[in-house]
């Protein structure tokens, strides 16, 4: 494990393996590096691959009070650390972290993302308006479990009778542990989760190559996100891997990725 220091004093904590160009790899809501460790060891052997807790989670620290540009500063720091310029992957919610950091022209030369989970039709039901308060008030509150539970319902759809009995899994406490930062991810989506298209220039700067990919088996709000994307994205493309869900198989991702990058 490595640190860095952001621009606020805040530590962010950092694997790094591999040798070649730099990419960062961004992790969505409920995350640490763990969750990315296998595609990191599979991108290992053609890039030098940074692997970062985001702050108030694993091994970062949270310096308060919260805001969306202190996580691109933590990027910003995470990609002088690497020699100034960086790909980037970034999956679900951290991909609307990905966008916003490459719409303040920080030096990332590509751009891929897996399932931003923006709501911008009538596939699904908007989040509901008090989603970021309600979520800050369970974890401040000691209700953390709860704000989990919250999270699971409104944003995932999960039903109740499955959360019940995710509740009482093994991985139930590891999410808990971070369900203060599920109000961060919130503050990021902003209020593109409400069922409405994106604005006429959403993210205009972003003109560096973007391959923005869905799962053929995922819901089809979340492909429709994918495409929106890519179309108003002045240099992306879209692609469907088949067969595959939120929760992407490595095995599969990795080769797509090291494609793009390495093109």
């Amino acid at each position: 494990m490595r640190t860095v220091t952001s621009n606020d004093g805040t530590t962010i904590a950092f694997d790094q393996s591999g040798a070649g160009p730099a990419v960062i790899l961004v992790g969505g809501a409920l995350s640490d590096r763990a969750a990315a460790a296998p595609v990191a060891a599979l991108l290992a052997p053609h890039f030098t691959v940074i692997n970062f807790d985001r702050r108030g989670r694993g091994d970062s620290g949270d310096t308060q009070p919260y805001a969306v540009e202190r996580e691109i500063e933590d990027i910003t720091a995470l990609i002088a650390a690497v020699g100034g310029s960086a790909c980037v992957f970034a999956k679900s919610s951290g991909a609307a972290l990905a966008l916003e950091a490459a719409n303040r022209s920080l030096p990332i030369t590509k751009l891929a993302l897996y399932e931003p989970p923006f709501i911008v039709d009538d596939a699904r039901k908007p989040i509901p308006a008090d989603y970021v308060p309600r979520l800050g008030e369970l974890a401040s509150s000691g209700q953390r479990g709860d704000a989990v539970e919250y999270f699971m319902a409104n944003a995932v759809e999960v039903p109740a009778e499955m959360i019940a009995q995710m509740r009482q899994s093994p991985m139930w406490p590891g999410m808990e542990a971070l369900a203060h930062t599920l109000a961060y991810d919130g503050a990021i989506m902003g209020d593109n989760m409400s069922g409405k298209p994106f604005p006429p220039g959403k993210w205009a700067a972003v003109t560096i190559p973007t391959l923005v990919m869905d799962g053929g088996d995922s819901p089809v709000w979340m492909r429709h996100a994918a495409q929106a994307v890519a179309d108003i994205l002045p240099n992306a493309r879209c692609l469907t891997l088949e067969g595959q869900t939120h929760a992407i198989d490595p095995n599969l991702l990795a080769p797509v990725l090291t494609q793009f990058f390495a093109d």
